[in-house]
């Protein structure tokens, strides 16, 4: 979502202040802009700062989540590109970019478990070293990755080598951001 609107949260709800990722409670009655609605998470501007919302309190924005943020997991096999592609539904908040594109997913790796089914593991870093966000970004990576067929567990590090530059922004990524 590229523009912004204005709504007045029907309940209190829980969200992450950004870049601190700092849990809060906004509470009922306070006026939001939503400035991004990607990945099935909100970015909302209130009381001078950024948060982000998650998708079990979208309602409190008046929002329905569409079926593509649903967690529900899709049918078939899990390989790389599913799960790349899962990966592609992660976004910075303050970015309207998914990781992917970003250039901060450096390594992702599937091993097959004794029980047939498959642990996958992935390394990426942050935009900047000392962003709060790390922990809520890598965890909605594991989650949506876990929701993939046949995946009992994920694993999500975040690295610091090599350090991120935009020069890691994928061409779609720089379209995206109108750096091209």
């Amino acid at each position: 979502m590229n523009s912004v609107s204005t709504v007045v949260l029907s309940r209190d709800c829980d969200a992450i202040q950004i870049p601190a990722g700092n849990v809060v409670t906004l509470p009922a009655g306070t006026e939001v802009d939503i400035t991004q609605t990607l990945g099935g998470s909100y970015t909302v501007h209130a009381m001078g700062g950024l948060f982000r919302i998650g998708p079990k309190d979208a309602d409190a924005l008046g929002i329905t989540p569409s079926a593509e943020a649903s967690t529900t997991p899709v049918t078939g096999d899990t390989d790389e590109k599913s799960v790349w592609e899962a990966l592609r539904s992660c976004y910075d908040p303050e970015i309207p970019v998914n990781i992917v594109d970003l250039g901060l997913v450096y390594d992702m790796g599937i091993e097959l478990l004794p029980s047939g089914t498959k642990k996958i593991f992935v390394k990426m870093t942050l935009t900047a070293p000392g962003c709060g966000m790390g922990a809520t970004i890598a965890g909605d990576a594991q989650q949506k990755i876990l929701t993939l067929p046949g995946v009992e567990d994920a694993s999500v590090e975040i690295v610091w080598d090599p350090p991120w530059h935009q020069s890691m922004i994928t061409a779609e990524g720089r379209r995206l951001l109108g750096l091209e």
